[in-house]
């Protein structure tokens, strides 16, 4: 089935290849456009605005810092535990300046998690935002890392405003626990350092290693994903070809919300946005609806990109309806299955189609888009990026016919070369360069493909395949059904049977009223037994549910 995708699924000007060679590194194309676009507006955080030039002055500043003070060399590993601020791009684009690897990481890990992976990685220093250094204190003397840079959300605000937002977390709200980490900098004070010392350029290539992203992979424990300067370009340049006909330069203002620290907002909006000199608002909280909706009634934004579950969030959040989106072109929204209410609701109130597309992080992430032409939702992750090929394989290892379900194989420029000092699981995944995803996917006769579910998240009843996503999907048809997960649970009857756990907008909604309504819409056997109500459901950091949590 190579090259099953047909030339009508590519609109007009949307290129079937690309050149991850285009650029010699992301620093490389750092330079171009931050002094292409210099002028314009590159990030907005609380009122704050930097432009291209102020960021590539800072970058570098950040840089020499990191260089000269610290003694960092090329290859060293720099941990980012950072929220959406400014000092997340200035950070980044220095660390990567200075030739270092980026270790991307949640502020919300626990210590455990935390320990794990700045020891895996071999990270030397670390940059914590202060309301998570209490926990960095509980680990760091079981760990190499020699140097903490601490910051506050409000650090690189307009003085006036930086203070208040300081203030008010740590004192009234009291948001910043107490820590002890002897010998840590404040990011402004390295800021200061940095202005004062000389910067010396490092040659770096396509093949040098700029992310560690950290991952549960397609099995097993959080490791490393190893990704290139050349693997982050080739998401880069496929963004470009599919976004070409629409994106114009200079123009395009991008609300992102989801975690910069995160794989998708990494690429699709810290990195694809360069090209064409557009602005990112950086949205620190996505978790306080009311004021992120404040924040976007101050813009006329042309770009959003979310999970399912912020689209919907927002969509139930007073006030956003009535937001002016006459500018918005596209929304793009990938990390978990979109469902189809959500979608044509989201269509119905903004007047934009949701585009859905699929990746994951050893994809950099990207595999497949949703064309810009879609006109209406149709349930389809998309058309394979530009130079990407994909297969669909059966348990035998067989390619299987159009419309048959199958694990989804891809290759292409954006493939990890692996996981970071795990050969063994490096080659469970990758095959003659082919990297298997563990997810479940058909692909039509027109080469679009819809994901089924993870192989992993799977349930058997009686044989018979269930797969979550068409019941989460058929739930939140409901009109009392806010949010729904559906998992396995043992059965003796039938080895396993469907659990669903829901958050309804209506305290009445009864249990009778939930199978019901199922009944009308799936099969007996993929029904839900059992149903457990909830007032919210585990997310990850991007809002994605986690259903290995409730299960």
């Amino acid at each position: 089935m190579e090259k099953i995708w047909l030339e009508k699924s590519y609109p007009p000007g949307v290129a079937h290849e690309i050149d991850a060679d285009y650029y010699s590194s992301i620093v490389d194309m750092f330079h171009i456009y931050t002094k292409e676009y210099k002028n314009n507006t590159a990030f907005i955080n609380m009122d704050t605005s930097l432009s291209y030039g102020e960021l590539a002055e800072q970058t570098k500043t950040f840089a020499a810092y990191l260089q000269q003070d610290l003694g960092l060399v090329k290859g060293d590993k720099l941990a980012i535990m950072l929220p959406n601020t400014l000092q997340y791009p200035i950070a980044v684009f220095g660390a990567l300046m200075a030739g270092l690897t980026v270790v991307n990481v949640n502020p919300l890990y626990t210590p455990r998690e935390l320990e794990h992976q700045l020891n895996d990685s071999g990270t030397k220093a670390i940059l914590i935002i202060e309301n998570y250094a209490h926990v960095l204190e509980k680990v760091i003397k079981k760990t190499a890392v020699q140097h903490v840079i601490i910051t506050g959300v409000g650090d690189r605000l307009k003085k006036m405003k930086g203070a208040m937002v300081n203030f008010a977390l740590r004192h009234v709200k009291k948001l910043v626990p107490d820590y002890d980490l002897t010998g840590a900098v404040k990011f402004n004070d390295a800021m200061k350092k940095g202005a004062k010392l000389t910067f010396s350029p490092v040659e770096i290539n396509n093949s040098d290693l700029a992310f560690l992203q950290y991952t549960g992979g397609t099995t097993g424990v959080s490791k490393g994903v190893m990704l290139t300067h050349r693997n982050m370009i080739a998401n880069v340049e496929q963004s470009k070809a599919m976004t070409a006909p629409i994106y114009e330069k200079s123009a395009e203002f991008l609300v992102t919300a989801l975690p910069l620290y995160h794989i998708f907002a990494l690429s699709a909006n810290c990195l694809s946005f360069l090209p064409s000199g557009g602005t990112n608002l950086l949205i620190t909280n996505p978790r306080d609806m009311v004021g992120f909706v404040k924040e976007l009634s101050k813009y006329q934004f042309s770009v959003i990109t979310g999970v399912n579950t912020l689209f919907n969030s927002l969509l139930h959040t007073p006030g956003f309806a009535e937001l002016d989106f006459s500018n918005v072109k596209v929304s793009f929204a990938g990390g978990m299955a979109t469902q189809r209410p959500v979608a044509e609701h989201w269509v119905k109130v903004t007047g934009s189609h949701l585009l859905e597309g699929y990746g994951l992080t050893e994809c950099s992430p990207t595999v497949t888009l949703s064309p810009h032409t879609q006109s209406e939702y149709n349930g389809s992750i998309g058309i394979p990026a530009a130079s990407t090929d994909v297969k669909l394989l059966d348990d035998n290892g067989e390619e299987v016919a159009f419309g048959e379900p199958g694990e989804m194989w891809v290759k292409g420029p954006q493939v990890m070369s692996g996981y970071y000092n795990r050969p063994e699981a490096s080659a469970e995944v990758l095959k003659d360069g082919w990297l298997a995803t563990g997810d479940i996917v058909t692909v039509d006769e027109d080469g679009f493909f819809h994901i089924v579910d993870r192989k992993k998240d799977m349930i058997i009843v009686s044989g018979f395949n269930v797969y979550p996503n068409e019941i989460e999907e058929v739930l939140v048809m409901h009109e009392d059904i806010l949010e729904a997960a559906a998992v396995a649970a043992p059965c003796e009857v039938t080895g396993e049977k469907v659990k669903v756990f829901i958050v309804s907008k209506n305290k009445n909604l009864s249990e009778q009223a939930i199978k019901e309504h199922c009944q009308l819409h799936l099969t007996k056997y993929k029904c839900p037994k059992e149903i457990i109500f909830r007032d919210e459901l585990p997310k990850s950091n991007v809002g994605k549910i986690l259903r290995k949590e409730l299960r």
